[in-house]
């Protein structure tokens, strides 16, 4: 038997799994899983099944799934409510038709004064990733980092974020991420009910362009966002969601898990539950 080389990328994740305390990528109790480990030094990619365009950088438009309507009808929506059942898109978009809406739709977000925290932002954080993907993570606001980079998800809590996707084989090339407020929220509070109300309507239309196969919701504004679910996010975990026909796995944010190294074993619970989904979905 040729013997692994231990600077080999295999030999990188499985060293991962073991600094978790999981001693195999298919054990049934991984109740030692952490996520505030020191992230591994490579990732492992799972492909999925549509081939994705070309990756789009921070700055530039994003992509991705099922139908939307023509382009010269896509405009920044008011408030919606996040329980409607339908999507208002009629058509099926190109690859090439959804970098260039999303494109679009990061201009008309970029200078955005909808709300006072247009005061205060650096930058707008429009979101990342293939607009090809067939999961979008959807996060809350940005932080610090995020408003000084106009990127989502890259402080620890998007660190975090990378390490619980490569634990179910999956990089920020096959998946799009968002947040519902495209700008922070002064010394990272949360964000007021008319500010999601403003800012909300981008994220739908990103969803609604993208047209993703699954939705993985960060956080309570997340979860509230997209399922109009108020209580607590203990609640609305492991049970079935959608959102406008789209399943939702509801899920703590990657900063909680931060706090609360002990809850560890909810993050692997509902990335199990996204592998599931995908594995229903033929991924």
């Amino acid at each position: 038997m040729k013997p692994i080389n231990p600077s080999s990328p295999v030999v990188t994740l499985l060293e991962y799994w073991e600094s978790c305390g999981i001693s195999h990528l298919t054990a049934d109790d991984p109740q030692d899983w952490t996520v505030s480990e020191p992230a591994p030094s490579a990732q492992v990619s799972k492909p999925l099944r549509a081939a994705p365009v070309a990756m789009v950088p921070p700055s530039g438009p994003v992509r991705n799934a099922p139908t939307a309507r023509p382009s010269a009808s896509i405009s920044v929506p008011q408030p919606v409510l996040a329980n409607q059942t339908t999507m208002t898109t009629t058509r099926r978009l190109s690859d090439a038709e959804k970098v260039q809406e999303l494109d679009r739709l990061r201009q008309e977000v970029l200078p955005c004064q909808r709300c006072a925290l247009s005061a205060s932002r650096i930058q707008t954080v429009f979101g990342v990733g293939d607009p090809t993907a067939r999961v979008v993570f959807v996060g809350e606001a940005p932080g610090a980092e995020e408003d000084k980079r106009g990127e989502p998800f890259v402080g620890q809590a998007g660190k975090l974020l990378d390490r619980m996707l490569a634990s179910i084989g999956l990089d920020r090339g096959q998946i799009y991420i968002a947040n519902v407020l495209k700008c922070r929220p002064p010394a990272n509070r949360n964000p007021a009910p008319e500010e999601v109300a403003l800012c909300q309507g981008f994220l739908f239309r990103q969803l609604e362009i993208i047209q993703p196969v699954i939705l993985f919701a960060l956080g309570r504004f997340a979860i509230e966002s997209l399922l109009g679910h108020t209580g607590p996010i203990g609640a609305a975990r492991n049970r079935s969601a959608a959102w406008r026909g789209i399943p939702v796995v509801a899920s703590y944010h990657p900063a909680f898990y931060l706090r609360q190294s002990s809850r560890k074993k909810d993050a692997w619970d509902d990335l199990q539950r996204l592998e599931e989904l995908m594995t229903e979905h033929s991924f």
